[in-house]
């Protein structure tokens, strides 16, 4: 079978989220003996230069990159308040995308085009008229969510409506892609059901997935245990939950445990979180070695109050073995058994008091990273993942 993924931004080097969930799938593939392209939009946000791609990857996805302009232009965006076109897809439109995405297609045939996330949607109609290939829209949140719920925590009142004009259109613009294109793969259960409400074409959830093999989890948790979070923290609704946590939390937190020390990694951390200067507070910035810090730690913290999908973060420290407290909108999507196998806290209360029972009693994050490696690898194997997802192709394609 013969695939292009047409990409929002580089799935390689998987550090993220986003290149994360889009790498599992195109590795899985090549794996399953499957010819794959990839496409894949280049901005200033996430910029990847051809050079710093593996020879190995280059050769197996002949990935090509495109130079979008993503910046925000403050006349468009303007103007776009008077319509009822989404700003977030109208950005990702682009003449250069278009004319390589029309010779790709004239190149070679495809059995599938891949959309990896919503806003690859503008390109459906170009790849009707070049393509015979069967469409599936790789659905990596329900976007308009995002913004609703960003809208909802925002406290300026004109950045509010705002917000809330950009989830309005972005709705309008999501509910009419499901019908448009041959399927939908969400990324959860949950995003699936809502996928299915709204279109009669077949919906299939397909999580992210991990190889077992590949994560190693420690015997025993540190002596002095710490907490840690780590994503891309240019994401709004991360930034958000560090400040959440710091101003509701930390601060009770670090009286009751004066050694207590608190780890924050990710890429393209913002200002104010590179001029932290709270005591014990552990700046790391984007960090090399994943699997390193992952092990230098112990309670991971999802204070998320906006977003939609599924964090991939929670499923990468379950198969690490590590305690995870997350809000339950944070644990959205994750097929888990609460207490067992992931701690959910929703007020500030709730976080001090779990991260103080897993301080003092080392058994309880034992158990829950034990437990939590098991739902790992029972239910985001990659390999079981990959096999289901190519049923679907294959019905698809029949």
């Amino acid at each position: 079978m013969r695939i292009l993924f047409l990409c929002n931004k580089s799935p390689w080097p998987p550090k993220e989220g986003g290149p994360m969930a889009m790498n599992m799938l195109i590795e899985g593939m090549l794996e399953a003996g499957h010819s794959v392209k990839v496409l894949a939009v280049n901005s200033y946000k996430y910029n990847i230069k051809t050079g710093d791609i593996p020879s190995v990857y280059m050769e197996q996805t002949g990935i090509e990159f495109i130079d979008v302009d993503l910046r925000v232009k403050t006349l468009p965006a303007l103007a776009n308040l008077f319509t009822s076109r989404s700003y977030h897809a109208e950005r990702f439109k682009s003449e250069a995308f278009t004319a390589k995405l029309i010779e790709v297609l004239r190149e070679a045939e495809y059995d599938i085009v891949q959309l990896e996330t919503l806003m690859m949607a503008p390109y459906i109609q170009v790849i009707r008229n070049n393509s015979k290939a069967k469409i599936i829209l790789r659905a990596h949140n329900i976007e308009h969510l995002i913004w609703e719920r960003l809208a909802a925590n925002s406290s300026n009142r004109l950045r509010r409506l705002y917000i809330n004009h950009l989830a309005r259109t972005l709705k309008l613009f999501e509910l009419t892609i499901p019908d448009l294109v041959d399927g939908v793969v969400a990324i959860s259960g949950k995003d699936a059901e809502f996928f299915r409400s709204h279109t009669e074409k077949p919906v299939i959830s397909i999580p992210f997935g991990i190889n077992p093999a590949d994560y190693h989890v420690k015997e025993k948790v540190n002596r002095h245990p710490t907490i840690f979070i780590i994503g891309a923290m240019n994401w709004i609704p991360n930034q958000e939950g560090v400040r959440w946590f710091l101003e509701n939390v930390w601060i009770d937190l670090y009286k009751r445990y004066p050694s207590l020390k608190f780890h924050i990694a990710g890429r393209e951390m913002p200002e104010w979180m590179k001029k932290l200067s709270l005591e014990n507070i552990v700046v790391e910035g984007e960090v090399d070695d994943a699997a390193g810090f992952y092990a230098a730690n112990d309670i991971m913290i999802v204070p998320l109050f906006s977003g939609s999908g599924i964090r991939i973060k929670i499923i990468e420290a379950m198969a690490y073995g590590k305690t995870v407290i997350s809000t339950s909108l944070g644990a959205e999507g994750i097929e888990y058994s609460r207490g067992e196998n992931l701690l959910v806290a929703d007020l500030a209360c709730e976080f001090f008091e779990m991260i103080s029972v897993c301080i003092e009693h080392p058994e309880v994050m034992e158990r829950t990273g034990s437990n939590a490696r098991r739902l790992a690898e029972t239910v985001y194997d990659r390999k079981k993942i990959i096999e289901k997802l190519q049923r679907f192709y294959t019905k698809l394609t029949s």
